[in-house]
């Protein structure tokens, strides 16, 4: 379970570029996830970019919530290029420890295409997962560099855009849609200002169990939205907030700190 809602929830968390944009970036964001108002997990994500190369640094604890989410911790890293109108992921790393159990993903990648991956365990095949197809990892990115974008400015272009990730594991895509143009008030998160609300629409395409719950009830629910703030001033626009709405209440990641 932690390797489900640390994939869904601190990944929503590809990282497009401006072409001429290209001044050094390194900055940091730190987030709480809470489950109906309860804090589960605390995030903190750490971007560099020098204009030719970038990389992303996740690192997340884990408090957990009885049989829902299980307390442990998480780590990833990414690296590519950033010299192009939009980051190209090289090298994508995942560990997560929870339970006395380790799970680590290693991803590679040429160009937007899936050269190797390996994860630990192995993930049993059973009669209903849905087989990952050579085709399905082609035109893909890491679900780290997924959801940090650059653009020319606040408003709706930043929602108009369908992200297509591969974790090591499933492949699915994320369609955003735009909402609505907000401002962000409480001063007890890491931002005030103004905001883009954009919808999440999950559509898984392989690599998951069709019996999963999880999986069915994100490719149902019509509740899961984002919310894009700036970075500063470094042109990018990162999550100031995340909702899922859950039967024991809002999967919510929020925005405590940024700095850049």
């Amino acid at each position: 379970m932690i390797r489900t809602a640390f994939a869904l929830v601190a990944a929503l968390a590809p990282l497009t570029l401006s072409p001429t944009l290209a001044a050094p970036v390194e900055a940091r964001a730190s987030y709480v996830v809470t489950v109906g108002g309860i804090n589960v997990a605390m995030v903190d994500i750490d971007l560099n970019d020098d204009g030719a190369r970038y990389g992303l640094d996740l690192s997340a604890r884990v408090a957990g919530l009885g049989s829902v989410v299980a307390s442990g911790t998480a780590s990833a890293s990414v690296s590519g290029s950033s010299a192009g109108p939009s980051l190209q992921s090289q090298s994508f790393a995942l560990e997560t420890r929870a339970n006395g159990e380790v799970f680590t993903a290693n991803v590679g990648y040429e160009g937007r295409n899936v050269s190797a991956f390996q994860v630990q365990p192995p993930v049993t095949d059973s009669y209903d997962r849905v087989p990952l197809e050579r085709g399905h990892l082609r035109n893909v990115g890491d679900f780290l560099s997924a959801f940090v974008l650059k653009g020319n400015g606040l408003d709706r272009s930043l929602c108009e855009r369908t992200l297509k990730i591969f974790t090591g594991v499933e492949r699915f895509d994320i369609a955003l849609g735009f909402l609505d143009n907000d401002e962000a008030t409480s001063p007890r998160t890491g931002y005030q200002g103004p905001l883009v609300a954009c919808s999440l629409d999950y559509r898984p395409i392989s690599g998951h169990f069709e019996s999963s719950e999880m999986t069915n009830y994100l490719a149902q629910t019509s509740r899961m939205i984002l919310w894009y703030a700036p970075l500063g001033q470094t042109g990018y626009f990162i999550p100031y907030r995340v909702i899922i709405g859950t039967s024991m209440g809002d999967l919510s990641m929020v925005l405590t700190r940024a700095e850049s």
